[in-house]
């Protein structure tokens, strides 16, 4: 690995880093149990300025808390200014930023003569031609007016992390780098372990729960699978908006769906290894079409065959790894997973193909490197 510099040449002081998020929860999966944790192995100083109940230390990563939103409105205005404010206390050498709206503080701590890196985990502009909570021409509006600050700002900054190519192509290429989702592959043990056979007809889901994450398609699908009504669908997450829940109460599936709510690492994990297929069933809006969702790569690494939407970009990523389908047909949906959980000899043989991707090339273990070297030339000496 490549060893952290010092802050100075001769304080013997390690650098410091400040990661920065008002949208995401202290324990994300990205910021903190592949970001923050291996940066803090590599012998950075890591502080994670976050939502978050207290001020605590976890696996070498000072969290400092900010109380949650109770709005959008709240959490743009009053919570970005308390992270960017509690940021700027932590004193540190570099500034990591995880969220479109940090973007102005981005360039005050710019200012202040800080380094920052701005992480780009998705394509801001088009997700937000995805919000229908928002009127439409102030769709068009806000996102060619993101797009424009998210390109000025990264102008100034110092490195910016994308989470595929796609999203890099945005931004200048000499001061950006590619560090894909990928799984911790240490987080899930060889399927053998949980062996497929004995495992319920169980289909999971994990993320977001939203109409256009695909939640009412899902319900709608199992619905209609047979083998008999022993089928469960699994959806571990939050409901988004928080009434969606009530309203798919009266949709065919309901009687099957177990709502596990938010899950820990570990309860996802274990989640994974009692399922028998990984659903995905994004709609084709602009933001989905060009992604590469960690939920696709946890279900490979976990051995799953995987149902999801035939998108170019994750039919190249999937092979023979599952089946694909157009996520707005829920007959397709539920025909792929009836012939799944009734061929559990070629359902298993799909999950071997993923899990084997997974341990050959999309793991967070080999795309790491690729941040240890932006932080190597964006923190120099650390002063």
């Amino acid at each position: 690995m490549i060893p952290a510099p010092a802050a100075g040449a001769d304080s013997g002081v390690p650098v410091r880093v400040v990661h920065m998020t008002s949208v995401h929860d202290a324990l994300d999966t990205r910021i903190f149990h592949k970001e923050c944790r291996s940066l803090a192995a590599e012998g950075y100083a890591v502080v994670l300025v976050a939502p978050h109940d207290r001020d605590e230390t976890l696996d070498a990563v000072r969290i400092r808390a900010v109380p949650r939103p109770a709005s959008r409105l709240e959490r743009i205005t009053r919570t970005s200014w308390n992270v960017f404010r509690a940021g700027v206390g932590a004193r540190g050498h570099v500034y990591h930023l995880h969220d479109a709206e940090l973007l102005p503080f981005g360039l005050l701590l710019k200012v202040l003569g800080k380094r920052v890196i701005y992480d780009a985990h998705e394509n801001a502009p088009k997700d937000i031609l995805s919000k229908h909570y928002l009127p439409r021409f102030a769709r068009t509006v806000l996102s060619g007016l993101v797009d424009v600050l998210e390109r000025a700002a990264c102008a100034c900054f110092d490195g910016v992390v994308a989470v595929t190519p796609e999203i890099a192509r945005r931004f200048a290429p000499g001061k950006t780098v590619v560090v894909h989702n990928y799984p911790l592959l240490a987080e899930f043990a060889p399927p053998e372990s949980s062996p497929y056979e004995n495992r319920d007809h169980v289909v999971v889901y994990i993320g977001g729960l939203s109409e256009i994450r695909g939640v009412r398609e899902m319900i709608r699908a199992v619905g209609k699978v047979e083998p008999g009504p022993n089928v469960e669908l699994w959806l571990a997450g939050r409901f988004d908006p928080a009434d969606l829940e009530d309203r798919l109460a009266r949709e065919r599936g309901w009687a099957r769906t177990v709502r596990l709510g938010w899950r820990s690492r570990e309860q996802i994990v274990s989640a994974l290894r009692s399922a028998r297929v990984g659903l995905l069933v994004l709609h084709p809006v602009p933001n989905h079409l060009g992604s590469l969702p960690i939920k696709l790569f946890e279900y490979m690494g976990a051995g799953l065959p995987v149902v999801a939407s035939r998108f170019p970009a994750w039919e190249a990523v999937l092979g023979g790894a599952g089946i694909l389908v157009d996520p707005l047909d829920v007959d397709a949906i539920a025909d792929a997973l009836r012939w799944l959980l009734s061929h559990p000899d070629e359902a298993q043989r799909m999950g071997r193909i993923g899990r084997e991707a997974v341990v050959r090339q999309y793991n967070w273990e080999r795309e790491v490197g690729e941040l240890f070297m932006l932080y190597r030339r964006v923190a120099g000496d650390g002063r």
